[in-house]
């Protein structure tokens, strides 16, 4: 393993700076989240980008917010910009649950404490620079300002939000993942262009007074409805959220304008996708992959969880209903070449504590490597949000080949004693069937690779509802493929002698989801000897087709109206069923099915009376018991930046 200096850090101390003989820094990057030098950490990223142009830059990981703010003024003024980079998560997503309860640990920072960052550090951040630096450029970024880039419902305040330049004061929005507009941007300022006449890069958003903009609006331009309009009429709302999807999934998107207190919100659209080259360049920048040397004997949870893990490709074309990836990472495929992969996976074999095992070889997605349109001017005229619901594209190309390629030349490495993977697999890919039986084999190859070498004890999927009508509105699959693939499970688990269990998620509350239907989910899992486990309640988070149906109550895409459970007790209601199999919720549940007119599925839930079933309770020792405890998807494999 390499001994770093401290130099090899991008430096965050004026100490640290002058080490590397610099009197003048040309960005400085304020951090949400720990720094930890890694490329799963965006602010790293996007740091070691700007230091592979030949820029000053440095990092100031969460910074004291109170007080004097000195930690905002040690560095001094940077000669292009501040950028605020406010975390991997959403920061209250990564602070609270869904009902509004402070989680057990922040997972990116030191020791899990809560008091690192505060709510909204974007805005807060964004204050802070523009009292002490009025004149000094500042660019937001990472998901918190990129899915807040439009009128927004915000779940914690429940309030409709505008676009959040106006609440930060902050100049610039770079959207989705940012090393393409983050490099185009200092080529612009180096030139000498002001911040508020730079227009044209893509994946940008900036305000300008609606009077100075009339006769730059093009005929191809989508005007969205003003953020006062959608305060008024929330069906405007979500009218203007099938919009900002589509053209968020295109690869040849139009501009959107949004009207807000006499100003437009303009989003530039995005970049086209990386190449596997570009992809490939940012894994290679000189990062240590170790927490910054301040952390000494700290522990900081996302680190622990992903430091012996290797991402192989960004975005999900999966399109699922409440999940932000494909928002900000987009739903084309960009993967990495096999000898990028090798060439991480190597660094991770040199790791000192490294004991043969890499946690996860994956992505957003685990199974989506390598796989396109096999028509790219077909994709290029796409505006659907998913590849794969209502069905999967023909046009998709999903041979698992390239994939199981990439599984045994990492397996073939001296060192690697297994791979595991720990991120999501999307079993309607493995189901599907393809008019080529060479992919068909490659699938079914795939199945049996993942599960007898790929499975540390348990295999994550998430079918995420039983009702077919629920998992509609989620855009996933029929359940009936769920039970599909966990027939293949056991069975290869039962030929290859193997003990390993399949994890399934599931969601209450989700947009259109009632008691009921929460109530036949406890039958159907029951029925699949399942004690949930990996469980939690529906989070309204920016940017979701989820989370606008939960707050307009419309369908965005038919404009029909959808029922959600809002209020404490619908919410508990439905989360009770998870847990059926637990003495104490037996009476309440049998209230609730005898209310909702179901006594029959009280009599599948329990076939024997009351005291016989708590005692026969007592005794079992189910394997999969207990709650998730609402535990943040996405620590893993998100790579938001």
């Amino acid at each position: 393993m390499t001994d770093y200096r401290l130099s090899d850090w991008i430096p965050t101390t004026k100490k640290e700076v002058e080490l590397r003989g610099w009197d003048e820094l040309d960005v400085i990057l304020f951090s949400g989240d720990a720094y930890v030098d890694h490329p799963s950490f965006g602010c790293a990223v996007i740091a070691r980008t700007l230091e592979a142009q030949g820029l000053r830059v440095a990092i100031v990981p969460q910074p004291d917010w109170h007080g004097d703010f000195r930690d905002f003024k040690k560095l001094g003024r940077p000669r292009l910009f501040f950028g605020i980079a406010p975390g991997c998560m959403d920061s209250m997503v990564n602070k609270y649950t869904a009902n509004r309860r402070l989680r057990s640990e922040d997972a990116y920072s030191p020791d899990g404490r809560h008091d690192c960052r505060p709510e909204y550090p974007t805005v807060v951040y964004s204050h802070i620079l523009r009292k002490l630096y009025p004149d000094v450029p500042i660019i937001l970024g990472g998901i918190e300002a990129s899915l807040r880039r439009l009128t927004h419902y915000d779940y914690w305040k429940d309030e409709l939000k505008k676009c959040i330049l106006c609440d930060s004061g902050a100049d610039m929005i770079i959207y989705g993942m940012g090393e393409k507009p983050i490099t185009a941007l200092c080529k612009e300022l180096q030139e000498g262009r002001n911040i508020h006449e730079i227009h044209d890069i893509p994946q940008t958003v900036y305000l300008i007074k609606k009077k100075d903009f009339v006769n730059d609006i093009k005929s191809d331009d989508l005007i969205l409805h003003s953020h006062e309009e959608c305060l008024v009429n929330k069906k405007f709302q979500a009218e203007n959220f099938r919009h900002i999807e589509e053209e968020s999934n295109m690869l040849h998107a139009h501009r959107l304008l949004q009207e807000v207190d006499g100003y437009y919100a303009v989003v530039n659209p995005p970049y086209l996708p990386m190449t596997t080259e570009e992809l490939d360049s940012c894994y290679d920048l000189p990062y240590t992959r170790l927490p910054h040397p301040k952390y000494k004997n700290k522990r900081i949870p996302a680190y622990e969880m992903i430091k012996h893990s290797v991402n192989i490709h960004r975005g999900c074309f999966g399109g699922c209903a409440f999940c932000t990836i494909s928002a900000h990472q987009g739903k084309f495929i960009v993967s990495r070449s096999k000898q990028s992969i090798l060439k991480e996976v190597k660094k991770v074999i040199e790791m000192p504590d490294f004991k043969g095992y890499i946690s996860d070889l994956g992505g957003p997605s685990a199974n989506m490597y390598a796989m396109s349109g096999k028509n790219k001017s077909i994709c290029e005229k796409c505006k659907r949000p998913s590849c794969i619901n209502p069905n999967i594209c023909k046009n998709l190309n999903t041979d698992h080949r390239p994939l199981l390629d990439v599984y045994k030349a990492v397996d073939s490495l001296p060192g690697i004693k297994k791979s595991f993977i720990g991120s999501g697999v999307r079993y309607d890919l493995l189901l599907h069937r393809s008019d080529d039986e060479n992919i068909n084999k490659a699938a079914k190859e795939y199945t049996r690779e993942l599960i007898c070498r790929h499975v540390s004890g348990r295999l994550k999927v998430a079918p995420e509802h039983t009702s077919d009508r629920v998992l509609k509105l989620m855009r996933k699959p029929p359940f009936s493929q769920f039970e599909s693939f966990k027939k293949i499970f056991d069975d290869i688990n039962t030929k290859e002698n193997l003990r390993q269990q399949i994890i399934p998620y599931f969601i209450s509350s989700h947009p259109g989801c009632k008691e009921e239907d929460m109530a036949e989910l406890a039958v159907k899992t029951k029925n699949l000897n399942f004690h949930l486990e990996q469980v939690q309640d529906f989070t309204p988070t920016p940017m979701t087709v989820s989370t606008e149906a939960w707050y307009t109550g419309f369908d965005p895409y038919t404009l029909e109206p959808v029922f959600s459970a809002k209020t404490q007790r619908e919410k508990l209601a439905q989360r009770q069923f998870f847990f059926w199999y637990k003495p104490e919720e037996r009476r309440n549940i049998e209230h609730e099915l005898m209310r909702l007119g179901r006594p029959d599925l009280i009599r599948q839930l329990y076939p024997r009376p009351l005291q016989n079933y708590a005692n026969k309770s007592k005794n079992e020792n189910n394997r999969t018991t207990g709650s998730r405890k609402e535990k943040p998807r996405g620590v893993r494999r998100r790579n938001n930046r």
